[in-house]
């Protein structure tokens, strides 16, 4: 039987989501406690990957299990795992749907903050910078529906079959004091540190140091710069992962920063 497991993640702590020899990551920390319960070895195979330090307010992942446990899963699992890993909900699946391949959109958002906060340290990026040129940073982002090859804004273009991605909506959001932005994309894939690396060309243009044009002319030529630098990795969260068969909510609200009390204006 095939299940898809809804979950959420806290990433400070981890070298992001897949397994790899010698590091902390998340996967490895959920196939070691579903292991332990089930009692047999458990691979689970998840929506994507995510950078290190980087969030998840909405993953998935699918495993496969012979025989149906008797016992109550949600809550064990819940219970022996770290408090910066929370599942939200176990789902039996018909047929074989795939956790990766079968997603149609995914969506992120990336949270900056303007002033030093230490509470917004580890769930946002901190970038002391005052009056950014928000009507230039909107109509870069406007820009980014209307292409479909990010080759521009991919540090090793060439390790991946190809650079299309397909956004279908893009958009700045600040609050009324200006102080905090927050930016949210949504396409079908995404290239690795593809959104960070947006993200440092956005900053840029809010701080006059790249033009609009020259931030299209990536878009255009496809070329790849000779030097990237990404945004900041903490304030990057997988918030919103969709399937043909499968489209729910995300479970947590502080992970968009209080979006939920409407804190958000859309520049």
């Amino acid at each position: 039987m095939r299940y898809f497991i809804h979950i959420g993640y806290h990433g400070t702590k981890y070298s992001g989501w897949q397994k790899h020899p010698g590091v902390l990551n998340v996967q490895e920390v959920l196939e070691t406690a579903l292991g332990g319960l089930l009692k047999k070895p458990v691979t689970i195979i998840g929506c994507g990957r995510t950078d290190a330090q980087v969030h998840a307010s909405q993953f998935f992942f699918h495993m496969d299990v012979e025989k149906e446990w008797k016992f109550d899963l949600f809550f064990r699992l819940n219970k022996i795992l770290p408090d910066d890993i929370a599942v939200f909900d176990i789902i039996p699946m018909d047929g074989l749907p795939h956790a990766r391949f079968d997603a149609v959109q995914r969506s992120y958002d990336y949270f900056i903050h303007a002033y030093k906060d230490p509470f917004l340290g580890e769930f946002s990026s901190l970038y002391l910078e005052k009056n950014w040129d928000l009507e230039k940073m909107k109509a870069a982002v406007a820009l980014l529906p209307l292409y479909n090859d990010y080759r521009g804004f991919c540090k090793s273009p060439d390790r991946n079959e190809h650079t299309i991605c397909n956004v279908s909506s893009a958009a700045l959001f600040a609050d009324a004091s200006g102080d905090k932005l927050r930016f949210q994309i949504s396409a079908n894939r995404f290239l690795s540190k593809m959104i960070r690396i947006i993200v440092g060309r956005l900053l840029d243009i809010g701080r006059n140091k790249m033009s609009v044009d020259e931030f299209e002319s990536y878009l255009i030529s496809k070329e790849t710069p000779a030097i990237i630098i990404p945004a900041y990795p903490q304030g990057l969260y997988l918030s919103k992962v969709t399937y043909p068969y499968l489209d729910l909510a995300p479970r947590s609200t502080f992970a968009v920063l209080r979006d939920q009390d409407n804190d958000w204006i859309k520049i």
